[in-house]
């Protein structure tokens, strides 16, 4: 019996029921699901569609999308008059609905503390945002699935309460002046960068890197830092890691009170003071705490031993997808629309700039399919100490900013291959973080190499060669032209060609220090 004869059958024999009895037997059925675990996620689906096409809203209706939603996440339903809840192990969600089947109020709370109000949540329950939701309440759900018996996970949710509370208070102690003149600065540059403290409802987040020319035009990150809703409408703008616990294969000894002594102080190296693990209460535990990374970043090889040495855990190699660095930073970054065509062994991709130009980068498969290019994209760190926070963060920044190198090279608004390309550059890696531009320099008619270092997050170096490079010092002004522009533009590997080339009047310019002018010339077109 094929497809067609089965929904016409169906059709009439359910033509004079109602929906409320269809609910019903889609229903049952999915609690007669082979795998208890879950319910079927073919009829899962098709009561997702009954519901849709149902736009009266009506409190039978939303309760049965509350359960077929708490169902899917493996938690646990059930109501009483107009309050549905949503429960888990650790925690449990109220949500009040009026007669007309709106959502009046969405409470959040671990078990055995008073549920707290959700703006967020009941915000995506009145818009009907269901596929919104069922993810926070993933998120929510994972936040809380932590491995082991009642009386672990309770151990665990009380070390992680004690690793925010050291975390607030890392926050809270002086940085260095110059990682605190602005809210971007504190982001890229702070010991912790920007904390947003947990919520019942959301994680203890830190955020820690800015890529450039992602977030809206017009934002005061300064004032709109300060509310949830505006570090959500910048991302992906902003690198965020939640702050939570994870299983482990093996136990770690994890704190179960703070670490940090009172008063906080700093030691001589201006570094935070910690108690050791010895002198305060602690508990070998089967888990380990996590900074789970939104979203996902592309990391070398190299770079993930580093990680594992800072915190003495191995990050686990299971289910990490190996592949050169840039497929990863051009298929996972905001250039993922970017045209990247295949071409005698080589990667091309294509930047349109703002006055029509159009140039095109080669990336030779032979020079990044090598082992230190070897790269995996990460979801979640592994620590077991709030000391190691601060050095995995700078080396994550560290390993957003080669990337943010490399993905410069692709224009994130282009949807179809250019036909006719005025400059070509080859891009090849000299090292984990440095890479050199291979280019034509159309005043000496000859070959220019750019040789880019990213020695730390916040500092870049160049060094250009080539015939007819007039001033030695140029290397300097180059370095400078590139820092400012890593950081304000979307190309900063273009618009560096365009001083490169003008080499007289980019000079002038750094010595005047009229460095306003230099990054927002307009682009020139030079053709080869």
């Amino acid at each position: 019996m094929n497809g067609n004869t089965r929904i016409s059958n169906l059709r009439c024999k359910f033509a004079e029921k109602s929906w409320n009895d269809t609910f019903q037997l889609v229903r049952r059925c999915m609690e007669k699901s082979r795998d208890e675990s879950k319910p079927c996620e073919l009829l899962g689906r098709s009561l997702e569609r009954l519901q849709e096409v149902l736009l009266a809203p009506s409190m039978s209706k939303m309760k049965c999308r509350l359960e077929m939603i708490a169902k899917q996440q493996g938690m646990g339903f059930h109501f009483t008059d107009a309050t549905c809840y949503l429960t888990a192990d650790l925690f449990y969600l109220e949500v009040l609905l009026l007669p007309s089947g709106e959502v009046q109020e969405v409470k959040v709370a671990p078990h055995g503390e008073h549920p707290v109000p959700s703006d967020s949540l009941l915000h995506l329950l009145r818009s009907d945002n269901f596929a919104d939701f069922s993810v926070r309440l993933a998120e929510l759900f994972a936040r809380y699935d932590i491995p082991g018996d009642n009386e672990t996970k309770s151990k665990l949710l009380t070390s992680l309460k004690s690793l925010w509370k050291d975390l607030q208070q890392l926050s809270e102690m002086p940085n260095e002046p110059k990682c605190c003149e602005t809210r971007t600065d504190l982001i890229n540059s702070g010991r912790v960068g920007f904390l947003m403290a947990g919520k019942q409802d959301h994680p203890l987040s830190l955020y820690f890197y800015i890529y450039p020319n992602d977030g809206p035009k017009n934002c005061d990150l300064n004032s709109d830092f300060l509310a949830f809703k505006g570090l959500s409408e910048l991302k992906p703008a902003v690198q965020e890691a939640q702050v939570t616990v994870g299983a482990s294969a093996l136990t770690h000894k994890l704190q179960t009170t703070s670490v940090i002594p009172q008063p906080p102080r700093l030691d001589n190296q201006g570094c935070p003071a910690f108690v050791a693990l010895a002198e305060v209460p602690t508990e070998m535990l089967p888990a380990c705490f996590l900074l789970r990374l939104k979203p996902p970043i592309p990391v070398l090889s190299s770079f993930v031993e580093r990680l594992g040495h800072i915190t003495d855990v191995t990050v686990p190699d299971f289910g990490l997808q190996w592949a050169p660095l840039p497929k990863l930073v051009m298929k996972g970054s905001a250039s993922a629309n970017s045209q990247s065509h295949p071409l005698d062994k080589q990667e091309i991709f294509t930047l349109l700039l703002a006055d029509g130009g159009v140039h095109a980068y080669f990336l030779p498969e032979s020079a990044w399919h090598v082992p230190t290019q070897r790269a995996a994209l990460m979801d979640s760190v592994p620590f077991t100490h709030p000391a190691h926070v601060p050095a995995v963060l700078e080396l994550l920044r560290h390993q957003c900013a080669v990337n943010t190198l490399l993905s410069s090279c692709s224009d994130p608004h282009s949807s179809s291959p250019a036909s006719v390309c005025d400059l070509y550059f080859e891009v090849r890696p000299e090292s984990t973080t440095s890479l050199s531009v291979t280019f034509h320099q159309p005043r000496a008619d000859s070959l220019a190499v750019l040789l880019v270092n990213v020695s730390n997050p916040r500092c870049i170096t160049c060094k250009l060669f080539g015939a007819g490079i007039p001033d030695p010092t140029l290397d300097k002004y180059i370095s400078t032209v590139m820092t400012r522009l890593f950081y304000f533009i979307f190309s900063p590997l273009s618009q560096l060609y365009v001083h490169s080339c003008d080499h007289e009047g980019f000079v002038q310019q750094a010595r005047g220090n009229h460095h306003c002018s230099a990054f927002h010339q307009p682009h020139r077109r030079h053709r080869s």
